[in-house]
C-alpha cells in the first residue's frame, strides 16, 4: 500500500470526496445536468447526491434551474481561485500592459496558465475594433490545442515532460507531433506562432511570462486576426514584438527575468 492510500483510509472525509467529485464533474460537462445523470456519472445514489447539491448550491458553488431542473457550476470557483495571490498578483500587474498592447495592435490578448493538461484563462481583453475574436475569461482549453500550451510547457524538465506526454497518450499522434513541434518552437525562439487548431483564419502568437526563479508561469496570446482594412495598425511581425516586450516588462514587474 503507497503512502497516499495510506493517507487517505486514515483520513477518510467522504462527504468532501462526493462534493468535490460533483464539482469536477459538472465542471467538465459543456451543459447543466440533472440529479439523476450526476449520480449515475458518479454511481452514486440520487439521495446522496442531492444532499451534496443542496449544500453546494447554498454555498454559491453550483444554482439550480427550476425549469429544466438542472444544476450548473457557478462562477464562484473561479472567483475563489483568483483570491490565491500568486494568480492575484499576475492578473493585477498584467491588467493595464494587455489594455494598452491590445489598443495599440487593436488585437484581442489574453493570460493563460497551467491546469494540468489544460490552459486556464484568468485575464482577457478585447480589441477596440467592431471586430473582436477572443477567448472567454475562465475558459478551459486542452494545452495540446493552443500556442499557449507550447508556450507554457517548453521549459520543462525530462521529468516533467514525460509525464506530460504519458498524459497526452491518447491524444491523436497527428496532434502530439504538432504540439511537440510548436513546443520546440517555442524552447527555441521564446514565442509561439501558429494556425489556431480551433478557429479558421486566426493565428496565434503567444510568449511567456516568467517569475522570479526564471520559471514561465503564464503565457499570453494574440490571436492574431488579419483585418482587410487594417489601416495603420500593427501587422503580425509588430504585433508579436510588442508581445515579447510586454512580456518582458511584466517579467520585471513581478521579479522575474527570461531564463538564458
Amino acid at each position: 500500500m503507497t503512502r497516499q492510500q495510506e493517507r487517505s483510509d486514515k483520513y477518510s472525509a467522504p462527504a468532501l470526496s462526493k462534493g468535490l467529485d460533483i464539482l469536477e464533474f459538472l465542471a467538465s460537462e459543456a451543459e447543466a445536468q440533472k440529479k439523476a445523470d450526476i449520480a449515475r456519472a458518479l454511481e452514486r445514489s440520487i439521495s446522496e447526491i442531492f444532499r451534496m447539491l443542496v449544500v453546494l448550491e447554498e454555498r454559491g458553488y453550483v444554482a439550480f434551474d427550476e425549469h429544466s431542473e438542472r444544476y450548473s457550476l457557478t462562477t464562484k470557483l473561479f472567483e475563489v481561485a483568483h483570491r490565491y495571490p500568486p494568480i492575484r498578483r499576475l492578473s493585477t500587474v498584467a491588467a493595464a500592459s494587455m489594455q494598452t498592447l491590445a489598443r495599440e495592435i487593436n488585437q484581442s490578448v489574453h493570460m493563460a496558465i497551467r491546469h494540468d493538461t489544460d490552459i486556464l484563462v484568468i485575464a482577457q481583453v478585447d480589441s477596440p475594433g467592431n471586430n473582436v475574436t477572443s477567448v472567454r475569461l475562465g475558459a478551459r482549453i486542452p494545452l495540446i490545442q493552443t500556442a499557449s500550451g507550447a508556450v507554457l510547457t517548453c521549459n520543462l524538465s525530462s521529468e516533467d515532460l514525460a509525464l506530460l506526454n504519458e498524459k497526452l497518450a491518447e491524444q491523436p499522434a497527428k496532434l502530439r507531433r504538432l504540439f511537440a513541434q510548436n513546443r520546440e518552437f517555442a524552447s527555441k525562439n521564446g514565442y509561439s506562432e501558429c494556425t489556431s487548431m480551433v478557429v479558421e483564419g486566426i493565428t496565434n502568437i503567444s510568449a511567456p511570462v516568467y517569475d522570479h526563479s526564471g520559471q514561465i508561469i503564464a503565457a499570453v496570446t494574440i490571436p492574431f486576426v488579419k483585418r482587410l482594412t487594417a489601416g495603420e495598425h500593427p501587422g503580425m511581425v509588430q504585433s508579436r514584438k510588442a508581445l515579447m516586450q510586454m512580456c518582458r516588462n511584466i517579467s520585471q514587474m513581478l521579479g522575474g527575468m527570461a531564463s538564458d
